[in-house]
């Protein structure tokens, strides 16, 4: 599986049960990157992507059990680190600034081998800067 999540300067999440940002133009990157393929998520994060028409979405809220080889995972507000054997890849989408979190993303990069692949900048919506960074092993 792949996984998508996006997070803060200090990996933060989420803050009381509540997505910390989002950005209209990362959804759309999100929705390309996985057209084609399979794009896995829960229901908290489906009621985001609501106005988009995307075959590719399905939704279950034990999604990471369910997702298979090349599979991506929209991840917001779910411990990863059981399927941490499942997981090809990590993508993180950066907000490039420091949110209060009470969840963070819970896959220390710098163990397990993880290596940053690629980075690159583009302007979202309601952020000026967002960073997508691709780790692989």
């Amino acid at each position: 599986m792949i996984v998508i999540a996006c997070t803060d300067d200090n990996m933060g999440m989420m803050f009381h049960h509540r997505r910390q940002s989002q950005d209209r133009i990362l959804r759309e990157r999100v929705l390309q990157t996985a057209k084609g393929g399979v794009l896995w998520m829960n229901h908290y994060s489906a009621k985001q992507f609501s106005g988009n028409h995307a075959p590719q979405i399905h939704v279950d809220d034990h999604f990471l059990a369910q997702a298979g080889k090349g599979d991506y995972c929209f991840v917001e507000d779910c411990d990863i680190t059981p399927y941490l054997l499942k997981i090809e890849q990590i993508v993180l989408y950066r907000w490039n600034r420091r949110y209060p979190a009470d969840q963070t993303f819970s896959i220390h990069l710098n163990e397990g081998g993880w290596k940053l692949v690629h980075t690159e900048d583009f302007p979202g919506f309601s952020h000026e800067r967002i960073t997508k960074e691709t780790y692989t092993q």
